[in-house]
């Protein structure tokens, strides 16, 4: 189909093997869904810190680089590096003669005026893809040709854009949508569960990313619930993330707790929304850990055991009136450990007191030792 190295998952790959492109004309052709699958095997080494298993996954991440660089074309008109075809699965952009006609054409004709040219979610993966693969070839020593090849390439994909309602734009052209309360926020990819978007690094691109939330309301289904619980936690709001979380109770969670989408059972709306939890809880993207980071009003007190933090860290924590009483952090690898933290924190191990590095925005980051336990506890 491709004519291309490597390997390709495309949007629906099923038990019996079948990897053609399937679902229709439209996003049954998305190019990058195995680069997404990528991306989880590259945040199980953030957490683990297991060389033997990044060495067991190169190849697969390496294959995946291989057929994203062969598929990469120039667009005609920005130059920019674009996956084409492609689609934001599965909104429907409103171009010339898509949403005109919207009551009088065949779904199927629906579904083919979706293809469009490097959509938000394809760069948002493909970046952080060949991010992870550069770092992955540079820790094991190999294929430095490929590597810089990627690096050089990353750097020419369609940016990020933000549209005329203030939202992040779904596609290069901003175009209107023709179902404004979608369940899907593909584009918003970049934020959960990558991320490329947060608001301290990528401030205008936060803001964006809440308007896009907004215009698309709470509803949808229930795998769609959760995933806004996450966005919203990534963008530190607990409030409205426990808000879409009620939601999804109320609306799309049968008795026995599992979700929906329409009459459907659907799984993924139970572990979207316990992922969100996690994420309102704990947080370890971009090389620091953040307790409490989308903590609502209503959980003021509590306790969580056995989470893992990305750098090869197994923390607990407790909390009392909003604020963090006190962690303790389990280093696996003897790896330095970051903290963000909006208050003073005194660190110890084994009795003996630890004075920390203040870094700026809040940071604080100690050495550790592999095996050892750190007790942080309010000042």
């Amino acid at each position: 189909h491709w004519g291309a190295r490597g390997w390709v998952l495309h949007q629906n790959t099923d038990l019996w093997r079948a990897t053609a492109p399937m679902d229709g004309p439209s996003w049954g052709a998305w190019p990058v869904g195995g680069a997404w699958l990528v991306t989880q095997l590259w945040d199980h080494y953030l957490f683990s810190g297991d060389e033997q298993y990044l060495r067991d996954v190169y190849s697969i991440m390496k294959g995946s680089v291989e057929f994203l660089l062969d598929i990469l074309v120039e667009h005609p008109e920005y130059g920019w590096l674009v996956t084409a075809p492609s689609n934001s699965p599965e909104n429907f952009p409103a171009w010339e003669g898509n949403g005109r006609f919207f009551d009088e054409v065949s779904a199927l004709f629906l579904k083919a005026r979706t293809i469009s040219a490097g959509p938000t979610m394809d760069m948002q993966i493909i970046r952080a893809l060949f991010d992870a693969y550069a770092e992955a070839a540079e820790l094991l020593g190999v294929d430095g040709d490929l590597r810089d090849e990627v690096r050089a390439k990353r750097q020419q994909l369609a940016p990020l854009q933000i549209g005329r309602h203030g939202q992040l734009q779904e596609w290069i052209e901003d175009w209107e949508e023709i179902e404004p309360e979608h369940r899907h926020l593909s584009h918003l990819w970049g934020l959960f569960p990558g991320n490329e978007i947060t608001p301290e690094s990528t401030p205008d691109f936060a803001a964006a990313a809440e308007t896009t939330i907004d215009l698309r309301g709470t509803g949808g289904c229930g795998w769609s619930m959760g995933w806004k619980m996450a966005l919203w936690a990534r963008l530190l709001d607990g409030p409205r993330a426990l808000a879409q979380f009620a939601t999804l109770i109320g609306d799309d969670t049968l008795p026995n707790l599992f979700s929906l989408c329409g009459r459907a059972l659907q799984v993924d709306g139970n572990f979207g929304a316990t992922a969100a939890i996690a994420e309102m809880l704990v947080q370890s993207q971009g090389g620091r850990i953040h307790f409490l980071p989308a903590l609502p009003d209503a959980w003021a007190a509590g306790s969580a055991t056995g989470f893992r933090a990305r750098g090869g860290f197994e923390v607990d924590f407790r909390w009392e009136s909003g604020k963090l009483a006190t962690a303790t952090i389990h280093s696996r690898n003897g790896n330095t450990v970051r903290i963000r933290s909006d208050e003073a924190l005194v660190v110890s191990s084994e009795g003996r007191q630890i004075s920390p590095r203040v870094l700026t925005g809040g940071l604080i980051e100690f050495d550790t030792r592999a095996g050892s336990t750190y007790l942080l506890s309010g000042g």
